[in-house]
């Protein structure tokens, strides 16, 4: 499994059981030396921060959302759980933004 920039899962992250939608923001690099990916967390916890970006409405999920890019993490592939969907390619622009400025990144 290659997850891709932009794509929004279903992953386990260790949290009392639960599954969450994560969107993933890694490069697609299918010979990476681990099988690890980079995501951003989904939430339906708006703050209006900077470190937020609101997702359009996506028929895959059920409620408004945004990325809290204050919560990037790494897990393994096999943490994934199912795909499902993908990010407008504007959207997945704002994310990797608000990570440049999370980051303190010019």
């Amino acid at each position: 499994m290659s997850p891709r920039p932009g794509e929004v899962w279903l992953a386990d992250l260790g949290l009392a059981a639960k599954t969450r939608p994560i969107v993933i923001v890694s490069r697609h690099d299918p010979e990476a030396p681990r099988a690890l990916t980079i995501y951003v967390p989904l939430t339906t916890q708006n703050r209006g921060s900077r470190y937020e970006v609101g997702l359009p409405r996506l028929r895959f999920l059920r409620t408004e959302s945004v990325a809290n890019v204050q919560g990037v993490g790494s897990l393994p592939v096999t943490r994934l759980e199912r795909k499902l969907g993908e990010l407008p390619d504007e959207v997945l622009r704002k994310i990797r933004h608000a990570l440049r400025f999370a980051f303190d990144i010019s």
